[in-house]
């Protein structure tokens, strides 16, 4: 309802503005000053200023005179405060907003005819997900998920890198050494038991003698020289090492959850002849040249040149993703890369690139994340493996349990709750307060995780916002399960500041999805559930629900139904679990 207040307010101003022969201009919509008791408020008047060449205060009265609140549905009144419109809603937008709220799919957009294709995660198939790059699924999926719910036909892709130097060599290592030359594996996983023969064949690269890293290298080199060449055999080579780590990875990913619609692989744009046909296009350009026995590009906006392929026919990276993306661009209407702020100089190398082969970059938006830093001591390591995802996810739902069952005591001990209740407590609270707390910070800002800050079932956190969830379910229950708003209930019942200002920040829901959405930012959707959390948890202190009498009963259930709908489907943007007890 608040988009639907917020048109009657852009209409209610362009009516105006016609009236007093204004020419149309931004109407400046945004929130009111913190002194004004209003929804929304109107800034026009500043700019009309010294175009009319009168003070914005007599501007705005004179607009403010101009609407007549009954031809809107959703305003009941206009006021002014000095240079500000202020806008009021009517009953009928409190009515309408408590009644949407109780519905499923509350905060879901219209659908838009345009195709959205989001890569994010693509991380190398060379071993376990690291922690440091957990960055980019939580905050690539969150971003999916939130196209998705602004009514975008949304496709999540995972580009896998299997034609480069790394796979050769990992190819070369699993095919040279048995497994009696390698240690136990830490974990009975694909990615877990593969990962070192990537290890030990990098070992053994490192301190080979002369002649030994030469026959090792033409090896390697026969590799990327039969998978540029099509030769099906090297395919299947690659594929066995590089479809073996993936399941493992992708067992990892599940467990945050993120699931992908498809994974795209590099040779895929070798094998179609779409990289030759690139490269070609390429050095008919008057930007490329043949210097230090390679093909590059001499980019207009980079001191730094773009090479394409090198003297002995090979592609790289950069070539096949430039494939990559005109393929992205041929099937879908925008595309969005989700990518380490490492690979940011590479990203806009490749942007100009396609420029210069006639792309249309404006369907390209990449969204840069920064480093996930773990407090020193926060965390065991393993001896040359760093931090993985999995001793993250494994760490945080074991904090998650202690802190659970230390909370939930007496009702373990009454048996309200068996060892599969508080597993799943566990699992949902402590993979939701990694998420959550990765999330909600902006990508481009640096975070170290924190465990007590994460965890605190009082900050706000994920666990804070999931508690909100678990309360509406608890006073639901013992209202016999009323979970759907009652078509009788009347909003207007719902007078005191607490339930109006919950109500409010219900309403702003399907917004800040339009906001998240439209700036790519899922770190938005978690401030707002934090207004939120806040907003319910006045409301519970003061208005009681159960023991109220009769109609007001009936309207505060209807606002906890619709409270729980609400920060069910902003947690679920976010990717976190919204648990029913905790």
């Amino acid at each position: 309802m608040f988009l639907s207040f917020r048109a009657d307010v852009a209409a209610a101003l362009s009516d105006a503005l016609s009236a007093l022969d204004v020419e149309p201009t931004d109407p400046g919509i945004e929130n009111p000053p913190e002194s004004v008791d209003a929804v929304l408020a109107s800034s026009v008047a500043f700019r009309l200023a010294s175009e009319i060449g009168a003070p914005p205060p007599r501007i705005a009265g004179e607009l403010a005179a101009e609407i007549d609140p009954t031809e809107y549905d959703y305003i009941e009144s206009v006021s002014q405060s000095g240079p500000y419109i202020n806008f009021h809603p009517s009953q009928t937008y409190y009515d309408d907003t408590l009644q949407a709220a109780g519905n499923e799919g509350f905060g879901r957009l219209d659908e838009k005819d345009e195709t959205v294709v989001v890569e994010h995660t693509s991380a190398n198939p060379t071993g376990p997900v690291h922690v440091g790059r957990a960055r980019n699924p939580i905050v690539g999926d969150a971003i999916a998920n939130v196209l998705d719910f602004a009514g975008y036909d949304v496709s999540r892709h995972y580009y896998v890198n299997d034609a480069g130097r790394q796979m050769a060599v990992f190819t070369w290592a699993y095919e040279s050494f048995d497994e009696s030359d390698l240690p136990e594996p830490e974990r009975g996983r694909g990615d877990y038991d593969l990962v070192r023969y990537y290890r030990k064949g990098n070992e053994y690269l490192e301190n080979a003698s002369e002649s030994e890293r030469a026959n090792a290298e033409d090896e390697i080199s026969a590799i990327l020289e039969g998978l540029e060449a099509g030769d099906e055999a090297t395919y299947e080579r690659v594929e066995a090492v590089v479809d073996g780590v993936l399941s493992g990875m992708r067992e990892s990913l599940a467990r945050l959850p993120v699931d992908f619609d498809e994974f795209v692989k590099e040779t895929r744009f070798i094998r179609d002849g779409s990289t030759d046909d690139l490269v070609a296009r390429l050095k008919d350009t008057e930007y490329a040249v043949y210097e230090e026995e390679a093909w590059q590009l001499e980019l207009p906006s980079f001191e730094k040149n773009l090479v394409f392929l090198r003297s002995d026919g090979t592609s790289l990276y950069t070539t096949r993703d430039l494939a990559h993306h005109e393929w992205k661009f041929d099937n879908f209407d925008r595309a969005v890369t989700v990518l380490g702020e490492d690979h940011k100089l590479q990203a806009e190398q490749l942007r100009e690139t396609l420029s210069i082969l006639g792309n249309d970059t404006d369907k390209l938006d990449s969204v840069y994340y920064s480093w996930i830093n773990l407090p020193e001591g926060g965390m065991s390591t393993r001896e040359g493996t760093g931090v993985d995802l999995d001793d993250l996810l494994d760490e945080s739902i074991e904090r998650a349990r202690e802190e659970v069952e230390s909370r939930l005591d007496s009702r373990i001990r009454d048996d309200e709750l068996d060892e599969e209740d508080v597993a799943r407590i566990a699992r949902q609270v402590g993979i939701g307060a990694v998420r959550y707390d990765i999330v909600a910070k902006q990508p481009a800002k640096s975070i170290t995780f924190e465990w007590e800050r994460a965890l605190d079932f009082e900050a706000q956190s994920a666990p804070y916002v999931q508690y909100v969830h678990a309360r509406t379910c608890g006073i639901l229950s013992e209202a016999e399960g009323i979970d759907d708003v009652p078509a009788t209930v009347d909003a207007s019942e719902l007078t005191t500041a607490e339930e109006r200002e919950l109500l409010e920040v219900i309403a702003r829901f399907p917004a800040v999805v339009e906001r998240a959405a439209d700036e790519l930012a899922p770190h938005v959707v978690a401030t707002y559930t934090r207004t939120f959390a806040e907003a319910f948890n006045a409301f519970y202190r003061e208005c009681p629900v159960l023991s109220a009498d009769g109609e007001i009963r009936d309207a505060r259930l209807a606002l906890v139904a619709a409270a729980r709908r609400t920060v069910a489907n902003a947690l679920g943007l976010l990717g976190v679990a919204a648990p029913e007890s905790m």
